[in-house]
């Protein structure tokens, strides 16, 4: 998907794409706003304009995704059945325009073209336990740190939220990166210290098989901490060098791998400390950013009419675009579950109308069951009675939609960029405002890690050795 690039805004360009973005969302509100389970019970098509529906109705799958997402398949031309109205196509535009590139600098090929479960360019041992998402984040984003220590001259790398140790096991085992773990839960840290050591021993095997491959200097596993770091408090343990250094200090760079919610926030805010000179952070789970708090933080988003984002909107965010356009060119019968939901709810409303919105436990094999089959089972998990006689002709009605589901739903999820890219874009001028140099590269491929945009930090400009960090390893 086309988009912006943050890098090389200046910052007035920043702010105004803020100004514009702010306008175009509060334009499109309504269709951010909605929960796609309440398709029938707020007539949601019927919110949209006229001539939108007439352009919409009918696209199958695979037509969405390559229209109005703009992801068509390999090889495939864009050919439109009909002409769309002017403020549709403006829509589309707009939406590719202001939205943060997520397309990665760098063309490789895929380090999973041998094994789709390992990649390629990790060896082993560090492959062992860990998912093929996670090897290629863990493999990107710790190169990226390594370069960006080299270019500040950091003496540790501090890695927050930092899980089950993967992406620190990488830095210190692999890269050679003093690492200290700051992680909250402690079963996740005691299986981390387990992993460490497993770790070690397969690297002592692979030594004594291959002994003329030379490590340089000892390895260190990294130091793990139990500690929860607060959005709003520092969190001295953080700062803390792990070992005695000269009279200049410790020069900490922090990290963070998907640091969920205000976790990633509260990387920002210590990354106005002294002995902090560099941040690598990717941000997750927008909608649990509390509200006030952690957005905005900037004062120039604050002073924007409309940058409110609730919660709704930053649920949005969180969606995978790519995955999701791929479904849909291959137009499985599992797209039908959006449908389904809808026709649910209006099901519960009948039943108990203060009743809305409920949970519904993953009901498995959707796209094998009937509709009135998975109503049922939808009843039973909210605690209604299944056997509540259906208008099946009513149910029928609504499956009879069911693309007209799915094309809201992909009017919602191609604006959803904007959501993210406003709430990344907030946290850059945030680092601005405090004089600091801080930019966003797309890291990830976005069809395996949607999250995939990367926040880097400096107190000192890097110029043009900053290019570095866009670069694939070879």
């Amino acid at each position: 998907m086309p988009g912006v690039s943050a890098r090389g805004l200046s910052l007035e360009q920043r702010r105004q794409l803020a100004v514009n973005l702010t306008r175009v969302l509060a334009r499109y509100r309504s269709i951010l706003d909605a929960y796609i389970i309440e398709f029938f019970t707020d007539n949601l098509w019927g919110t949209l304009p006229g001539s939108w529906q007439e352009a919409l109705d009918g696209l199958n799958p695979p037509q969405l995704a390559t229209q109005l997402l703009g992801m068509p398949g390999e090889g495939e031309v864009v050919r439109y059945r009909s002409v769309w109205p002017l403020t549709l196509l403006a829509l589309k535009s707009t939406a590719y325009a202001l939205a943060f590139t997520r397309t990665p600098g760098f063309q490789t090929p895929s380090e999973f073209l041998e094994n789709p479960s390992q990649s390629s360019r990790l060896t082993a041992p560090f492959r062992k336990h860990v998912r093929p998402k996670k090897q290629h984040e863990i493999r990107r984003l710790g190169e990226l740190v390594k370069k960006l220590s080299d270019l500040t001259g950091c003496t540790q790398v501090v890695d927050i939220g930092s899980g089950q140790g993967h992406l620190s096991r990488f830095m210190s085992l692999g890269l050679g990166l003093m690492v200290k773990s700051i992680e909250g839960d402690q079963r996740l840290v005691e299986r981390a210290q387990r992993l460490d050591q497993e770790l070690l021993q397969a690297l002592e095997k692979e030594e004594k098989r291959h002994p003329q491959v030379v490590h340089a200097g000892p390895r260190h596993s990294p130091h793990h901490v139990v500690r929860w770091v607060e959005p709003t408090a520092l969190c001295e343990e953080l700062l803390l060098p792990l070992e005695t250094l000269p009279q200049s200090g410790a020069r900490l760079l922090l990290t963070g791998l998907h640091a969920c919610g205000d976790l990633s926030v509260a990387l920002l805010r210590h990354f106005s400390r002294p002995e902090v000179v560099a941040l690598a952070s990717v941000g997750c789970c927008y909608m649990k950013l509390s509200d006030p708090g952690s957005y905005p933080l900037s004062q120039w988003v604050a002073g924007l009419p409309g940058c409110e984002l609730p919660y709704r909107l930053r649920e949005g965010a969180c969606h995978a675009l790519e995955e999701y356009a791929e479904r849909l060119q291959k137009a499985g019968p599992a797209l039908r579950t959006h449908c389904y939901r809808a026709a649910l709810e209006t099901v519960i409303r009948g039943a108990r109308p203060e009743l809305r919105r409920p949970g519904v436990q993953g009901i498995p094999r959707v796209h094998e069951l009937k509709i009135e089959e998975y109503v049922q089972r939808g009843l039973q998990r909210v605690g209604l009675d299944p056997q509540l006689p259906l208008n099946l002709a009513a149910l029928r009605a609504h499956q009879a939609q069911e693309n007209r589901v799915v094309a809201f739903f992909s009017l919602a999820l191609l604006l959803a960029p904007l959501v993210e890219t406003l709430i990344l874009l907030d946290r850059l001028l945030y680092l601005q405002e405090q004089g600091f140099h801080a930019e966003l590269l797309p890291i990830f491929s976005p069809e395996l890690s949607p999250r995939n945009l990367v926040l880097v930090a400096t107190k000192r400009p890097l110029g043009e050795a900053f290019s570095l960090l866009e670069t694939e390893d070879n």
